[in-house]
């Protein structure tokens, strides 16, 4: 997808700013059509797939900004006899340069060749398409490439910053449809450092915080007490949420359902809580759980019918 918004905020940073998007693929490659990364003269985000074709791609694109010229470039690679890799296909590598982020919209279209004339007829449809919630691929039509612009990102609420909730913000923080928002009751129960875009929410009163949640909110509870465990179940239950898992065991579980129906819950409402949460059979190490944890709301997500909905142009 092409994210307009992690392109304005590199611009502000560095200055002109060059992408590289993967735009063809023959064969076995280390990524599909779309995959991009962005390069500036000293450092670089994102990953077209690492190695020798990552390397020479990030040269080439520093060069062109050395250059201060050279809006586009195309690169055909074979991987095997080029680069020694052993995927043997080949890629069509897009390099752009950008002084600042393109239109808003649904779809980033645009000519890539020379030879391309007027708008063909397959980026029309699929830029019509788009506007009606229904996302093209990434592809190359007649001259032209357009790819789906970044959808409005999954909020994720992890309420608890011990070993567990470090390590599900550790997993889930670089998927880029993923925005966490992380909740304990002090600032100092948070690391020192953050990989990935993490809004930490401070709150002594950790369960008033519920009220600022969206209701399309995913929730991950795994606080230090139970107490605030059973209290922000309550407070999601009453407040809404579009998932929930608490971190706990079959017997912790049982006795939650039971309080939580004494404060006047349904029991098809407090069905709606996954615990415990992650995957049973990876162990209860915390990195095990978190990734569980993220293999079940990834596997969910990309189930949900109104969620990554792509036609080919």
């Amino acid at each position: 997808m092409f994210d307009r918004a992690a392109l304005a905020r590199a611009i502000a940073a560095h200055g002109p700013v060059a992408r590289v998007v993967v735009a063809g693929v023959k064969g076995s490659a280390p990524r599909d059509v779309g995959a991009a990364m962005l390069v500036w003269q000293t450092g670089q985000e994102g990953t077209i797939g690492g190695g020798a074709l990552e390397y020479q791609a990030a040269a080439a694109a520093r060069e062109m900004l050395a250059q201060g010229g050279g809006a586009q470039r195309w690169d055909a690679v074979p991987l095997g006899p080029n680069l020694g890799q052993c995927c043997g296909g080949a890629v069509q590598l897009l390099t752009e340069v950008f002084y600042e982020t393109p239109a808003d919209g649904p779809v980033f279209a645009r000519p890539v060749s020379l030879q391309a004339g007027a708008m063909p007829l397959a980026i029309a449809r699929a830029q019509a398409a788009a506007r009606q919630g229904q996302m093209p691929q990434a592809g190359l039509h007649q001259g032209w490439f357009i790819e789906p612009c970044s959808a409005p990102k999954t909020p994720l609420w992890i309420w608890g910053a011990g070993h567990v909730g470090r390590a599900i913000v550790a997993v889930m923080a670089p998927l880029p449809y993923i925005e966490i928002i992380w909740v304990d009751t002090d600032l100092a129960r948070f690391p020192a450092n953050i990989a990935g875009e993490v809004r930490m929410m401070p709150a002594a009163e950790i369960t008033r915080a519920v009220a600022l949640a969206p209701l399309a909110a995913q929730h991950v509870i795994v606080t230090f007490s139970h107490a605030l465990d059973l209290a922000l179940c309550d407070g999601l239950l009453h407040h809404g949420f579009a998932g929930c898992g608490l971190i706990g065991s079959a017997s912790k579980w049982a006795r939650f359902k039971a309080r939580l129906a004494a404060l006047g819950h349904s029991s098809a409402a407090i069905s709606r809580i996954t615990c415990p949460i992650g995957m049973l059979a990876l162990g209860k190490h915390p990195q095990a759980i978190a990734i569980g944890v993220a293999a079940r709301m990834m596997a969910q997500m990309a189930a949900a019918p109104a969620l990554h909905k792509e036609v080919r142009a």
